[in-house]
């Protein structure tokens, strides 16, 4: 049997040809897909963010009250 020759260009061009065909037909399935979401109403966004400003704010106080109180101790045991 005798081997073929393919030119490495033409196998290049098939395998990108691929790629891009995959990733078109990825995009069509993410719009499908994106068709399908309930997305939120602004007053739910809104009401969200504002629950998350809210925590983010609790919780970053609370580490800065432990971050002082724990440097104040090591400077305290430290001296």
């Amino acid at each position: 049997m005798k081997k073929t020759y393919t030119p490495v260009s033409k196998a290049a061009a098939v395998k990108e040809k691929t790629f891009i065909d995959k990733g078109i037909q990825f995009l069509r399935e993410v719009k499908v897909e994106l068709k399908k979401v309930t997305w939120p109403s602004r007053k739910q966004t809104m009401g969200s963010t504002v629950v998350v400003l809210v925590i983010v704010t609790i919780i970053s106080l609370f580490l800065g009250l432990v971050d002082a109180g724990l440097s104040g101790l090591i400077r305290a045991v430290l001296q």
